[in-house]
């Protein structure tokens, strides 16, 4: 799976160098939240104090063409904008064609596995379970995977980069007792919810990845009883025979549903308690007046980014589950196609026949 695309010169540009552009475009989408969450703190101060001020300073924060001048790490001047549609319309663009790359990225890489996998099945005499589901179906849904998943694990570990220091300055605004003299407690506050609901998460979730991986043997054995009875009814697909088999995915999918409730029941206990964290350590700074509503609302935004990204196996457990099963899957065809190869093309045909083009 991994050699496959990043060990192959054929795919090495899309490999490498694509990968270089996402994380460089998710860097600066990043580095874009950040300017927005200085904007919240500015614009929501203005709308708690507007003594004074006219309806022009609204929506120029809101659509103004404002910038202003910061020496980015300490001598390289930049035009940073300071209003809400300056930022957010580059920011759209940008997420846009990294989404749109980001497909691409993951469909070379389901290419590179195919192009591997095929001549060496072709090798083998020796029936593989599920050959078939495991070249078309798993290496597309591994794809499909790393297409959202990877591309939120750098995000998260981009947006932590960014919002620690901002989160820990901000946590000077904390007024609870004992707490407020904590260096950094929002950021540690972040820390431990999250360890400790990835902790709770691995014991409630611990049956997923098995019943997924069963899950995917069910229903590759009842596609191939139907595949079968496309060309022979007499001897294959029989409605004794598939109804057995769909009993089966009856079964394992009424577990695999079980559990994931007790998951669900748990993930959603989990994302209240995270969403009145920020307001419970700084709200009562707002009560007494020590603490502005625009503060507030950057203290929201930024706890709210950096326990996302601390969250992302937590949540994207299900999808990791998945991703476990398919890995399992797919190690298992490949430790197969080793053990059984006989050297030669089975069916006859040449290894030379060029496989598709890189693009």
């Amino acid at each position: 799976m991994i050699k496959a695309f990043f060990r192959n010169p054929k795919w090495r540009t899309w490999a490498y160098g694509g990968g270089l552009f996402l994380i460089a475009s998710i860097y600066i989408q990043v580095q874009f939240t950040v300017i927005v969450n200085g904007w919240y703190g500015t614009f929501y101060d203005m709308l708690q104090n507007p003594a004074g001020r006219d309806m022009s300073e609204f929506w120029y924060a809101i659509a103004g063409w404002n910038f202003e001048w910061v020496n980015w790490l300490g001598f390289i001047p930049l035009p940073v904008p300071r209003s809400f549609f300056v930022i957010a319309i580059p920011y759209v663009i940008l997420a846009t064609l990294t989404s749109y790359v980001t497909r691409l990225y993951a469909f070379r890489w389901r290419q590179a596995i195919t192009e591997d996998y095929i001549p060496r099945w072709r090798k083998v005499e020796h029936e593989i379970e599920g050959a078939s589901q495991r070249i078309q179906e798993d290496t597309q849904r591994f794809a499909a995977i790393v297409q959202g998943l990877g591309l939120a694990v750098v995000r998260a570990t981009m947006t932590l980069i960014a919002f620690i220091p901002i989160l820990w300055t901000l946590s000077a605004q904390v007024d609870l007792p004992v707490i407020r003299d904590i260096p950094g407690s929002l950021v540690w506050a972040a820390l431990i919810i999250t360890v400790g609901g990835m902790v709770i998460s691995w014991f409630v979730g611990y049956f997923l990845p098995g019943l997924e991986y069963n899950n995917q043997k069910v229903e590759a054995a009842f596609r191939k009883e139907l595949v079968y009875g496309e060309d022979d009814k007499v001897n294959h697909g029989q409605p004794e025979t598939l109804f057995s088999l769909f009993t089966g995915i009856r079964i394992n999918y009424h577990r695999l549903y079980l559990h994931y409730g007790y998951f669900d029941l748990w993930a959603n206990l989990y994302g209240q308690v995270t969403l009145l964290t920020p307001l419970i350590m700084v709200g009562p700074g707002m009560m007494t007046g020590a603490v502005t509503f625009g503060v507030l609302q950057q203290v929201s935004n930024a706890y709210g980014r950096v326990d996302g990204a601390m969250s992302i196996i937590l949540d994207n457990w299900t999808v990791l589950t998945e991703l476990r099963s398919i890995w399992k899957r797919l190690y298992e065809f490949e430790q197969n196609l080793d053990r059984f190869d006989t050297g030669h093309d089975v069916g006859g045909q040449q290894d030379s026949v060029s496989p598709l083009p890189a693009e």
